[in-house]
């Protein structure tokens, strides 16, 4: 779950909150990695790594939904550990409303926060409160339990039929034949994430994000309310492709702002100078047109490629991967990566949760080969580096070695995907360059590590192939375009971005 290392908040800064014109909902992000979190580097890519990594392992272990007999309670098979790198904030309630704030995960599909009385287990190093805005429990007031008999209590139940979530909720039998159980509310579900889970019950209130004229209002907003939680310290709002998401509800609302939604992360590169500039979130859509008029040249078109469907995790965005090119030469994907089968197998998922792009043992070790063959002919390995970062292949880059070439000799690298959409990353995605200790752990040398990571080889587990990291989508606006069911990414100056999206 989250980690105190590496945490990366949306905060919704009301001051500058802005409705466009278009029906464009803009909030910020803000990077708020401390400075004393950038004092050990090595330390700080280690702990990502390894985040990274157990949260894919996770995600690709067969987790099958299960029921019995004797309580009716259905696990929710959710493999991704909640978005531990956003978090969003915004109001709840109405008297008083209560500022909240929540992991954003496109990788779940349920809006849920901790209520008091809250207890977390084994929460214990899980997150420092100091880095997380209104860190503490809701106090439930004018929150309405929701109905064993509604659409939402049977989304939270993996869909069981409204007459057993009645009759789990003791309402009696001639009530349930007579459909009036209105008065007896959602019973609580279960929800197992990757490494965490919770008991929740679902609740409606108002959710306020003010906004200079008028403040934006969803009446009978759906979440899920938890007094007890395992690994789980933090509430999350899943962006995923459910009724219960946050998009979802919000298309409810208004259409135009729900059924799409795209960020753009300003690249830090865990530069401690830069994580403070604002990066957009918007929710809903601009066209062509639009954009030039209201926002000028913020960059490329968009490169869509469509969303594949996945039966066992429908709330995955899953796009496919055709093939890595390193330099001129292209590398094919394996079949795992372009498509996803019956059994929910293969795919791509576009996850805001996971720092590093994890790729399959076979295409990972291609890629590594000709990333060695263009940059090891030039720089010497730093094996050390890779052991104290969990990252690799890493050569040092020092200015003795750099003067020998003139610069480093680092090839290009593409993510061709379906659609014929290709995607070419800034450098700073995929080569990351810093100071470290040398070989001895004393001497300061700068290296450069490949920031993609090996998710091994299991082609049976009933997941995703790979998986689209964060850091691998800085410097791009990555567009989830639910009507169209298509993911788009498109290079853009997201500094910029903001600055002229929050001027309109």
């Amino acid at each position: 779950m989250a980690s105190p290392v590496f945490f990366i908040f949306l905060t919704l800064l009301f001051a500058q909150l802005s409705l466009l014109p278009a029906k464009l909902l803009l909030l910020p992000l803000t990077h708020s990695l401390s400075s004393t979190q950038f004092s050990n580097t090595p330390h700080l890519l280690k702990s990502t790594s390894t985040r990274s990594a157990a949260r894919f392992h996770h995600l690709r272990h067969r987790n099958q939904p299960t029921t019995t007999a004797t309580n009716h309670r259905r696990q929710v098979s959710l493999p991704l550990s909640p978005g531990t790198d956003y978090t969003l904030s915004f109001s709840l309630g109405s008297t008083p409303p209560q500022t909240i704030s929540l992991y954003m995960d496109t990788g779940s599909d349920v809006v849920w926060l901790p209520c008091s009385p809250f207890e977390c287990i084994l929460c214990e190093g899980k997150y420092s409160p100091a880095t997380i805005p209104n860190p503490l429990p809701l106090n439930l007031s004018s929150s309405t339990p929701v109905p064993c008999k509604s659409r939402a209590c049977s989304a939270a139940h993996s869909h069981l039929s409204s007459s057993d979530l009645c009759a789990m909720a003791r309402c009696p039998l001639e009530s349930i034949e007579l459909s009036e159980c209105g008065s007896f509310s959602c019973p609580q579900f279960y929800y197992a994430y990757g490494d965490g889970s919770l008991i929740a019950r679902l609740y409606s209130d108002s959710l306020v994000i003010p906004m200079s004229s008028p403040s934006l209002i969803l009446p009978n907003f759906t979440f899920g309310c938890a007094h007890s939680a395992l690994g789980e310290p933090i509430g999350v709002a899943g962006f995923g492709r459910g009724v219960l998401s946050l998009p979802a509800q919000l298309a409810s609302y208004s259409p135009q702002m729900g059924n799409q939604f795209s960020y753009c992360l300003v690249s830090h590169s865990f530069d401690n100078k830069s994580v403070r500039r604002p990066s957009p979130l918007i929710l809903g859509r601009y066209s062509a047109d639009e954009k030039e008029k209201r926002f000028g040249d913020v960059g490329d078109e968009f490169a869509y490629t469509p969303m594949l469907d996945n039966p066992k995790h429908p709330y995955f965005y899953c796009i496919g991967l055709e093939a890595v090119s390193v330099g001129k030469r292209r590398l094919p994907a394996p079949e795992s990566m372009k498509r996803v089968d019956g059994r929910g197998n293969g795919g791509m998922v576009v996850d805001s949760g996971t720092t590093y792009t994890m790729l399959p043992k076979e295409l990972y070790e291609s890629v590594v080969a000709e990333f060695s063959h263009r940059v090891g002919q030039f720089h010497k390995r730093a094996s050390s580096t890779e052991g104290r970062t969990g990252l690799g292949p890493c050569y040092y880059v020092d200015d003795s070695v750099v003067s020998k070439v003139g610069s480093v000799n680092v090839p290009p690298l593409v993510l061709h995907f379906g659609g014929n959409s290709t995607v070419v990353m800034p450098r700073k995605n995929y080569f990351y360059e810093f100071s470290d200790g040398g070989d001895d752990g004393k001497v300061k040398r700068k290296v450069g590590c490949m920031m993609l990571m090996n998710g091994g080889d299991f082609p049976d587990s009933g997941g995703p192939a790979g998986l689209l990291g964060n850091y691998q989508q800085q410097g791009l606006e990555v567009v989830y375009d639910l009507e169209n069911r298509r993911v788009g990414f498109a290079r853009r100056q997201c500094a910029s971005l903001w600055d002229s999206l929050n001027r309109n």
